[in-house]
């Protein structure tokens, strides 16, 4: 890597044009995995890759001014403190606000890159070139502005906030509900059952464990193989199965840990205290993300553990 202090003008010049053909790409990637979703975003950001295109022709007609038709490959990786962009892939999958804010910085640090080199440059036509990048920088600055302004109207914005809210529901709240309502309501049987039937806390621990931990492994992979969500939208399979699958084992640790304490009575009770603030919370989620009245909510919860929780006791005690 060099340094930025050892760059010639005619270095500067061809780093600053790769540095706008691999933003401009940066912005059509954007356009393209939004525009299913947010296509005003997509719009957007399409438009602000046709700046960059146009800032790239004009730092090609001002090299050819100077230095003739070869350009020499600089790339920002070969310049030591220049700044780096993130590959799109990390970004996966694409969320808004993240894009938004990422392409923000992506203007901001080449303006401000550009203006502390020239503030360094002693030479009056390095210096000029860099004052000329930076202005190029600003007015696209302001330009994407616009943009923003002229595309995200007020109706637009609207749509991509409950976009944004489908897709918090599909591929992180359902999944997560659903594995922490099969955590805590089917091991309440089985845990209850064996806390009973051996008045042991160690055994009742034990089993409720062993549940736990295979109904996260069984939803887990249950819900990575039930949809790709390629045509549901629902994401990628792998982490929504991960999402069930912890917080299934979530849910059903959250009532086994109680017996670890040795006296068994203190154990049981504080079980069942923790069962009931379980399923507080479930009712809190359908009501809050999925639109569930409170009262249906607390009832259909209340009533489905209830029936699992007097399975368990009924042949625990029998």
């Amino acid at each position: 890597m060099r340094n930025f202090d050892e760059l010639s003008e005619r270095d500067i010049l061809a780093l600053a044009i790769t540095a706008e053909e691999e933003d401009g790409r940066i912005y059509l990637d954007f356009a393209e995995g939004l525009r299913a979703d947010y296509p005003a975003s997509a719009r957007v950001f399409t438009d602000m890759a046709a700046e960059e295109d146009t800032h790239r022709r004009w730092l090609i007609d001002l090299y050819r001014q100077k230095f003739g038709e070869h350009i020499p490959l600089i790339k920002r990786e070969h310049v030591r403190g220049f700044y780096q962009r993130k590959p799109i892939w990390q970004l996966q999958p694409l969320n808004l606000a993240a894009v938004r804010r990422q392409a923000e910085e992506m203007e901001f640090d080449s303006a401000q890159f550009y203006r502390r080199a020239a503030a360094r440059s002693t030479d009056a036509s390095i210096r000029k070139l860099l004052g000329d990048l930076v202005a190029a920088e600003v007015k696209h600055e302001h330009a994407a502005e616009r943009l923003m302004k002229e595309n995200l109207t007020d109706n637009a914005l609207a749509e991509e906030a409950e976009s944004a809210r489908r897709m918090l529901l599909l591929r992180f709240i359902q999944p997560g509900l659903a594995g922490l309502m099969d955590g805590s309501v089917s091991t309440l049987a089985p845990v209850f059952a064996a806390a009973l039937a051996t008045a042991s806390s160690w055994d009742a621990f034990l089993v409720g464990m062993a549940a736990s931990l295979g109904a996260g492994i069984s939803m887990g992979f249950a819900e990575a193989l039930s949809d790709n969500g390629s045509l549901t939208g629902r994401g990628a399979p792998l982490l929504r199965g991960v999402i069930c699958g912890v917080m299934t084992t979530l849910g059903g640790i959250g009532h086994t840990l109680p017996f670890l304490i040795p006296d068994f009575r203190v154990a049981l009770v504080l079980a069942v205290l923790v069962v009931v603030a379980e399923l507080a919370a479930i009712s809190w989620i359908r009501w809050k993300y999925m639109d569930t009245p409170p009262f249906s909510a607390a009832l259909q919860v209340g009533f489905g553990g209830a029936l699992v929780f007097a399975t368990g006791i009924l042949i625990g005690s029998s």
